[in-house]
């Protein structure tokens, strides 16, 4: 039996995870369970699954699920803090971490999964987006496997040879086609992208995701850390990456070769895919997703991608092609922005300006080591902060 702990069980990632492991009893068993402060959820996966530890970061959380696992006779230990979850990722009876942490809060429990040298199922970007280099080399120092679960990078994961981490021009690639949605303000005139709501943007068209993320697709921030980690994934650059906007989420992404080929993997726009694939990679087992049915599947379309309606892919490249500690930067600026949006203390809008100026205020200095991506990430995260503040300070009203 293959132990398995799960950062972030109560998010929509853990959800389908602990779906596919279900349907392979005799396969894997569930040792760790861990999030934030969702003890009801929580409560519910530890009495389906019976894991030996269930970790709550929010101290509170954690005791109301003590309490109530104590009252349900079960025996599952509750851990707290921010540190039990690098604890649960590197328990010597777990070979597979599904690192499904949502934002920077997410890196050091997978950088603790890597250097215990596990099987890293990547759910969570930001650990490559902010530490690209230093995630990386833990992989490679520590013989860990690092299987991508975001579907686009999942999907050129498999439409791309296994030598592809030592560069792509040996394999014959010419370029990898990253798909996005869109979102659902895909055809909205310009001029209302200011006025739409919270619930409007996590509104996905295609996708069933968590709030932030569905607000980084309708951004298409998303895409943007999305060409980040790629760069990382598969040791390549910038301009060997295209978006492309397909509408439908059928074709996940494609790998296009020297002689004319293009690889694309397809799929219903189902998470348990990509799961079901890196748990059970090299070999394949079933998840629950329907098969496509190619008769009803309809046209599939792409366009080019607008960066005038979409600024936060272009703000990605950019800090891409900066380097160091700019990715980090990036991200701190948009968690915080985004964080606003949801709290109606900023307009959709003011997500990519945010953005931008606190790239544009902010010193990028070399990543060398996680003390210094985490000092950037945070200076980032203040200097938001001070902005989102004066906006509020110089239109004096709520946006809604």
């Amino acid at each position: 039996m293959i132990g398995v702990s799960i950062l972030g069980s109560t998010g929509t990632i853990g959800v389908n995870t602990l779906d596919v492991l279900q349907r392979h009893p005799d396969r894997y068993r569930v040792v760790a369970l861990a999030a934030h402060s969702n003890h009801a959820r929580m409560l519910a996966q530890c009495i389906e699954c019976d894991p030996e530890y269930a970790v709550m970061v929010d101290e509170q959380a954690a005791e109301e699920l003590r309490k109530a696992l104590r009252k349900s006779g079960s025996q599952t230990q509750v851990l707290q803090g921010a540190a039990a979850l690098e604890t649960v990722a590197a328990l010597p009876q777990v070979r597979y971490v599904m690192a499904a942490i949502v934002g920077a809060a997410g890196l050091k429990p997978t950088l603790a999964a890597a250097r215990a040298g596990k099987r890293i199922l990547l759910a969570n970007k930001e650990s490559l987006v902010m530490s690209g280099k230093l995630f990386m080399d833990e992989v490679c120092n520590n013989q860990a496997e690092l299987l991508p679960i975001d579907s686009e990078h999942n999907a050129i994961f498999q439409c791309m040879p296994m030598q592809h981490m030592n560069g792509l021009e040996g394999i014959g690639v010419a370029k990898i086609m990253l798909t996005g949605s869109g979102g659902p303000f895909r055809e909205l005139a310009m001029d209302q992208l200011d006025k739409v709501t919270p619930a409007q943007a996590i509104a996905h068209p295609n996708w069933v995701m968590g709030r932030k993320i569905s607000v980084d697709s309708a951004t298409m921030m998303n895409k943007g850390l999305e060409v980040i980690e790629a760069c990382w994934l598969f040791n390549t650059s910038l301009e060997k990456i295209e978006v492309l906007l397909h509408p439908q989420s059928v074709i996940h992404s494609m790998v296009q070769y020297v002689d004319g080929s293009v690889i694309a993997q397809l799929g219903q726009p189902d998470m348990r895919t990509p799961i079901a694939h890196a748990l059970a990679w090299p070999e394949r087992m079933t998840s629950g997703v329907a098969q496509l049915d190619f008769m009803q599947m309809g046209q599939l379309t792409f366009a080019p991608v607008d960066t005038g309606r979409y600024p936060c892919l272009r703000l990605a490249c950019e800090a891409m092609q900066k380097g160091g500690t700019a990715t980090a930067i990036l991200n701190a600026a948009n968690e915080i922005a985004v964080q606003a949006f949801l709290g109606e203390q900023l307009p959709f809008t003011g997500i990519a300006a945010t953005v931008e100026y606190v790239l544009t205020h902010s010193s990028v200095n070399p990543a060398d080591t996680l003390d210094i991506v985490l000092q950037s990430d945070q200076a980032a995260r203040a200097l938001a902060r001070e902005y989102i503040h004066s906006l509020r300070k110089q239109t004096g009203v709520s946006i809604h």
